[in-house]
Parts: structure tokens; sequence; C-alpha cells
């Protein structure tokens, strides 16, 4: 799938260690080596249970279990320091890289987050060569407050957007531009809207003309769609 997304011409993938409880990030290694251009956003914040180091026989029952018994497959949410600089070195690690391209708070919570001291670290990991940007990844309401005390932690920022709602809007009063977004089919099926996945994300890149929209797919014969689209628009 992976490297069909490459074919298809996709130059940029979004990760974070819960995804397949660390597998999301292992799986994208030899596709990164391959393809040295490729950038790549992971996050920190959120942790899988049992850790991300778990063979794929231990992910695929957990999760099975977690069907039934929730706390089995539910994650950790911390953002303690300490923890993540040991999971920034574990990320490089599985990704298989020396830097990466976007790092950001997995869906923090305002209030629990040290801004001042997590804009001084992720700042030491740019002078460091470790990061290149970083900011957040979230919910607007969740990065409006964090934005209000600490607009500096928020250059780079991937927010939860829709077509009916335009959740994303909201960030404009922090003089933050509409850069990453994603949800739009999700939200656009909540909301009644029965268009074709095509209209959807069409009209969604309209809207984010300034940056980039996420999408995902199990369906291989998608990516070449996608690609369509946004030669479509641009």
């Amino acid at each position: 799938m992976l490297k069909a997304a490459v074919d298809a011409g996709f130059t940029h993938f979004d990760t974070a260690p819960y995804y397949g409880f660390g597998a999301a990030e292992r799986d994208l290694k030899q596709v990164l080596y391959e393809h040295p251009a490729l950038t790549v956003t992971t996050k920190v914040g959120i942790y899988s249970p049992g850790g991300e180091a778990q063979p794929d026989a231990l992910i695929f029952l957990r999760k099975a279990a977690g069907r039934v018994i929730k706390p089995i497959s539910a994650p950790t949410k911390t953002f303690d320091l300490a923890r993540a600089k040991v999971a920034l070195e574990r990320s490089l690690k599985r990704l298989g890289r020396d830097r990466i391209d976007v790092y950001t708070l997995h869906e923090p919570d305002p209030g629990t987050v040290r801004t001042d001291e997590w804009l001084r670290w992720l700042e030491d990991c740019v002078k460091a060569g470790k990061v290149k940007n970083f900011g957040l990844a979230s919910t607007a309401d969740k990065i409006a407050p964090i934005a209000e005390h600490c607009v500096a932690l928020c250059q780079y920022v991937q927010v939860l957007d829709s077509l009916e709602n335009r959740e994303a809007d909201a960030l404009s009063r922090y003089g933050l531009p509409m850069q990453v977004t994603y949800g739009y089919v999700s939200g656009a099926r909540s909301s009644g809207n029965h268009a074709s996945v095509e209209n959807i994300l069409m009209d969604a890149l309209r809207r984010n003309r300034s940056g980039a929209v996420i999408v995902s797919t199990l369906r291989p014969e998608r990516l070449p769609q996608y690609a369509r689209i946004a030669e479509s628009v641009a």
C-alpha cells in the first residue's frame, strides 16, 4: 500500500507511535529508505498499550481483545518531557531517519502541557537537527487555548476540519493559517452529506488552498484517484 502511494505521487506520510502500536512507523522505514526525498510527520504524547516494540502477533491479539475489553487496547496519554525525549529517539529509530520533518504534540489537553518547557525542548531538537518543524495535531477547540498562551508552539498546525462546520476557521483569530487539515469525508458522512468522495475531496482542497489535506484508505485503487483529484484542483 505504501509503495503504491509513492508510485501514485504521494510525497508525505502522517503517522504516530500509537498508530498500529508502533507498526505504522516501522512499516514506513523501508519506503523512506528507498525514497529519501519523502517527508514524514510523527507525533508525541499518545503511546501504545504494551509499548511500541511488541511483535505483530501480540498487536493483533491486543487489538482483537480490546474490542471486547477496552482497556486492553486503550492508549496512554502523557505530556511528560522525560518520556517525550525517549519517544523521539525511538520514533527516529523505527522510521530509520536522523531527522523528523514534522513533529507534533498529539492531541494535547490544554492546561496539562507546560508550553514553555515544550517550546524550549522542541527548539533544541531543531538546533540539534533531529526535528525540522514542530507544532500541534489536534482539534481546533484544543489548539485555541494553547495558541492563546503560546502561539510559538503552533508554528505547524494539523487540525480536524469539515466542509459543513469549518472548524479550522476558529484558528484564524490567532493568525494561524490553514495548513494541514483532515476529516472531510467522515465529517460529510456524519452530517448526512452523501456526495462522492471525489467531490468532497475536491471541495476540501479548494477550501484549503494554502496547505494540504490528509487522506487515508485501505483500497489501493483509491491512490491514483486521489492523485488525479489533487492535480485537477491544482
